[in-house]
């Protein structure tokens, strides 16, 4: 694994220097222990026709906490190798949240779930999708 792990100012960087990401607005707001948080707050452009979160921006926000995670324990360079997510119910709300967690650290693959939630206006939360997947190391 790489030596240097970065803490949530670097990570935060490296999500900056994402511009998907920059014009999502998403921001890192927890990063370490094995877990990650990224948020992004919702705007009509993120809709889908029903006026739900389109399932995209889920599975973006699931893909970069999933990888920000892994990056909790073997460092920076990593990639997505692959992922799954399971819509529960339509994402409606003020703020979507990806928390995701590592489940196993590996030398080459890191193994994380994320659960993806929807928090209201006074910030209870709704689980709206779950996602797993494997981030590779470089």
């Amino acid at each position: 694994m790489n030596a240097h792990r970065p803490d949530l100012s670097d990570a935060q960087e490296i999500l900056a220097a994402q511009p998907f990401s920059v014009y999502l607005g998403a921001r890192l707001v927890a990063f370490g222990d094995g877990a990650a948080v990224l948020e992004l707050d919702v705007r009509d452009e993120l809709r889908q026709q029903n006026g739900f979160v389109h399932g995209g921006v889920l599975s973006y926000a699931a893909d970069n906490a999933l990888t920000f995670a892994a990056g909790t324990v073997a460092g920076a360079g990593l990639l997505t190798a692959g992922y799954s997510i399971d819509y529960l119910r339509p994402a409606q709300g003020r703020t979507l949240r990806a928390h995701a967690t590592v489940v196993r650290p590996g030398r080459a693959r890191v193994a994380c779930r994320c659960d993806l939630f929807m928090l209201d206006q006074d910030g209870a939360q709704t689980l709206c999708a779950i996602a797993q997947g494997t981030i590779a190391v470089a």
